[in-house]
């Protein structure tokens, strides 16, 4: 099969779908693998590294739509990808559809085959292309929370961690799955009051296991709003399989926030979780509301693409090989459930009724 990864053109977007290595598998498996020129080149990834093991390069987006049957690239399709898609592509991607209506009538009225990074699911309900990013996501917001909170970010000036003489900072985490369970550990480990809700007892014993600095609770409305009111970071990270974020935080929680506080939103990919969220981009990260510091950035993971480029790659490499191997990928159950959209017609239950 032809395979084509095409360059991100997400606002400083810099991942890269695969890399070198991952393409040498495909091209011994015998494939003919396609790259725009320069699509590697802010994850670190030269062009003449993916030449070297037998990939073409592409000297533009036009070029590389127009020679692929299977698109393999990081974000969902925004508006000049979206003019080169055509019907006969297989489109494997994060698409991310729930809060983007108009997005997915554009692949709708296109007729490709869209199968979602989120939405391929094993048989254990494990989301193994989703929980790379997760985790890369979850770490980055704990950084992000902790720079925004200095006083010339227009935070309020708190250390999270303290140190004798001083109080530590409180950073709440709403969910406990890869993205919250790793803003909840690096938090921990920076040694402030970390409280983590999530329904499932087994990830809030894991979360207690975490340390005596960590508070594990069910999310009652009447303890979020209560941890939130005083917490001086809050990072978003519920999840609903495919389907959009329900809003756990309510604009009247953040209004009783103390002013400089700072919340995170991972959550943002799918609408967002809480009831101020926007999504922003890298190039404007940050908008204030009731004078807390929100941070909506809808890729994340982007900020560190040679890092991320490398978990996606190694993650997704597998179902690529299902894919470009034929019809057969069907049969293949985790994929199956990966498709969101089909010949026109929406095929994830989740999806259903979006437009």
């Amino acid at each position: 099969m032809r395979i084509g990864i095409p360059s991100e053109t997400k606002t400083l977007e810099g991942r890269v779908a695969l890399v070198p290595a991952a393409c040498a598998d495909l091209v011994r498996r015998g494939h003919e693998v396609y790259i725009q020129s320069g699509a590697g080149r802010k994850s670190c990834f030269r062009d003449e590294e993916y030449t070297r093991v037998g990939v073409h390069v592409a000297a533009d987006a036009a070029a590389l739509y127009a020679a692929a049957e299977l698109i393999v690239k990081v974000k969902e399709p925004i508006a000049g990808d979206l003019a080169l898609l055509q019907k006969h592509h297989l489109l494997f991607c994060y698409l991310h559809l729930a809060p983007e209506p108009e997005l997915t009538k554009r692949l709708l009225a296109i007729g490709l085959t869209g199968v979602a990074f989120e939405s391929v699911e094993e048989a254990d309900g494990g989301l193994p292309l989703l929980a790379p990013m997760s985790i890369i996501a979850g770490r980055i917001a704990v950084q992000i929370g902790t720079h925004l909170l200095h006083q010339p970010a227009g935070g309020k000036g708190k250390l999270l961690g303290g140190l004798p003489s001083t109080e530590r900072g409180k950073v709440v985490v709403l969910g406990a799955g890869a993205a919250g369970g790793n803003s909840a550990a690096l938090a921990a480990a920076g040694g402030a009051n970390v409280v983590v809700f999530d329904k499932r007892p087994d990830r809030l014993a894991q979360m207690m296991a975490l340390g005596s600095n960590v508070t594990a609770l069910y999310p009652y409305e009447e303890y979020v709003a209560r941890e939130v009111r005083d917490a001086d970071l809050v990072i978003g990270a519920v999840l609903i399989p495919s389907a959009k974020a329900p809003h756990v935080v309510t604009r009247a929680m953040v209004a009783s926030m103390e002013q400089g506080s700072v919340m995170v939103d991972i959550s943002i990919d799918q609408g967002g979780c809480f009831e101020t969220s926007k999504p922003t981009t890298y190039a404007d990260p940050t908008y204030i509301v009731d004078g807390v510091t929100h941070f909506a950035v809808t890729n994340m993971p982007g900020a560190v693409p040679q890092t991320s480029s490398q978990a996606i790659s190694a993650a997704i490499l597998p179902y690529v090989q299902r894919l470009a191997a034929g019809k057969t990928w069907r049969e293949h159950e985790p994929l199956r459930r990966g498709i969101n959209v089909e010949a026109g017609a929406i095929v994830h239950p989740a999806l259903k009724g979006l437009v």
